[in-house]
């Protein structure tokens, strides 16, 4: 029996049937196969960038006016979508419809408001002296997206390129290609002209290396592993292509003496296990003041135990399944190896949640008593396990927190916040929560060390997609 046709590829303002067989999507909560992604190839990737070629000179002469009228009609497109964004995202992804609805649609909406109030007045030319400074578009970007975000990593990239006046190929993970699809379809039904934007299908090392690797493409834009991101920012090197990457994380909360440990442990629960554990920027090491250890990790366990796993369209689930069976079996493979490694399980474990037949589940899980220096406490386990990790003062926690190769994300937690904010500074991460803050999509996103290079959302990100020139006068 024929299988069904493969989602198309949208390239040079048509859609483009793929050809082959597709590759399979599995909603995660039910393990049924739900769609057929396209399996694009390298003479995929050349027409995608032969018309963002074609397209980029005209439209960087457009006005910015022009652009940005361009960029509103899209934001309008993706309002009308909203509910179908969300649903996608459920079948895809497996994150819970309540939390979905507002961390998978209404942040990636509010993420282009900013970047469309960042690009107001950015295109005015500074004098520096006798010099006159322009800012002019990078030109065509290749844009390699993740599955755990598909909409808010998409308008990171797709939307300060359209901004600036660059052309964009984007090239989403074949795990979930349900709302790039979506994204595609407010892009035409947006106006925006043939080539501006292409949507490429395909696996990573096929159309995503030819993509990332050709001679035409200007920028590439990464999200994902950091080993993967070594992989494409030396395929990138060799043609001195500029290059954002966004890559991994183990980020922690120093809880310093005085905080309010209880709030401190909630909100730190709830960044670790927020997709099912399946955000880079998630808090996944959580370090307190060693006397007051035993009770964190209490606490801790019983915040984790609360978190309902179940069927994401239920209203009452709090975490849903990982997704993919690749990724529960990663995840439980780090968790059993903390336990042979001497690690406690607190709460949790490599088991899934009682009760579900079926579906890529893990139990929410916190692990006390491993050594910082352990896989568990230094590497990025990308599911729902936190790590609790006691420290023998200020310095000791900083030390502790900075002592990962990533430098992503983190949180800091005092009696005060000047004491907070100096220990936050001390951080080697991109960006730090403060007794609480939120995150910000008008703020710049983006780590340090292996964590990455560059930063997104907000007029700080939109400022990677310009080159610049200065005139002598």
């Amino acid at each position: 029996m024929a299988l069904p046709q493969p989602l198309p590829m949208y390239i040079d303002g048509t859609w483009h049937a793929a050809h082959g067989d597709g590759i399979p999507v599995i909603n995660p909560t039910t393990e049924q196969v739900i769609a057929y992604a396209p399996r694009g190839t390298a003479a995929e990737a050349d027409k995608a960038v032969a018309a963002a070629r074609a397209a980029q000179e005209g439209w960087a002469r457009s006005s910015q006016a022009a652009r940005i009228a361009a960029v509103e009609a899209l934001l309008g497109a993706l309002e009308s979508r909203a509910a179908e964004l969300t649903a996608a995202v459920v079948d895809d992804v497996g994150t819970p419809h309540r939390i979905a609805d507002k961390l998978q649609t209404a942040l990636p909406l509010a993420a282009i408001r900013d970047l469309l109030s960042g690009a107001v007045g950015i295109e005015e030319p500074v004098r520096a002296g006798n010099s006159l400074v322009f800012r002019s578009p990078v030109g065509v970007v290749a844009a390699v997206t993740p599955w755990n975000y598909p909409l808010l990593q998409a308008v990171g990239k797709v939307v300060p390129a359209l901004l600036s006046g660059s052309t964009v190929v984007l090239k989403p993970s074949e795990v979930a290609p349900l709302v790039p699809q979506l994204l595609a379809e407010a892009v035409h039904d947006a106006g925006i002209p043939p080539g501006v934007f292409n949507l490429l299908g395909g696996l990573g090392p096929e159309a995503g290396a030819a993509l990332t690797a050709h001679p035409d493409v200007d920028m590439v834009s990464f999200t994902g592993s950091t080993e993967a991101g070594g992989a494409v920012a030396s395929a990138a090197g060799r043609q001195i292509k500029r290059v954002a990457l966004e890559l991994g994380g183990k980020s922690a909360a120093v809880v310093l003496d005085g905080a309010d440990l209880e709030r401190a442990v909630k909100s730190t629960v709830g960044s670790c296990l927020l997709n099912s554990g399946q955000t880079c920027l998630a808090i996944t090491r959580l370090i307190v003041p060693r006397e007051r250890y035993a009770e964190a990790v209490d606490l801790a366990a019983a915040s984790a135990a609360r978190f309902t796993a179940g069927d994401p369209r239920d209203a009452g689930t709090k975490q849903g399944p990982l997704v993919s069976a690749a990724q529960r079996d990663r995840v439980r493979g780090f968790i059993d190896r903390a336990a042979r490694d001497g690690a406690r399980i607190a709460t949790g474990g490599s088991a899934a949640p009682t009760g579900l037949g079926e579906g890529y589940f893990v139990s929410p899980t916190v692990i006390a008593d491993a050594d910082p220096s352990s896989e568990i406490a230094q590497e990025e386990v990308f599911g729902p396990v936190l790590v609790v990790l006691p420290h023998d003062g200020r310095d000791d926690a900083v030390r502790l927190a900075n002592g990962t190769r990533y430098g992503l994300s983190g949180a800091v937690w005092g009696p005060d916040e000047a004491s907070a904010v100096a220990a936050a500074r001390e951080l080697r991460s991109g960006q730090v929560d403060v007794n609480g803050g939120g995150f910000n999509t008008a703020a710049p996103f983006g780590g340090m060390k292996m964590s990455g290079t560059g930063r997104e959302f907000g007029r700080f990100g939109l400022e990677d997609y310009y080159e610049l020139q200065a005139l002598q006068l």
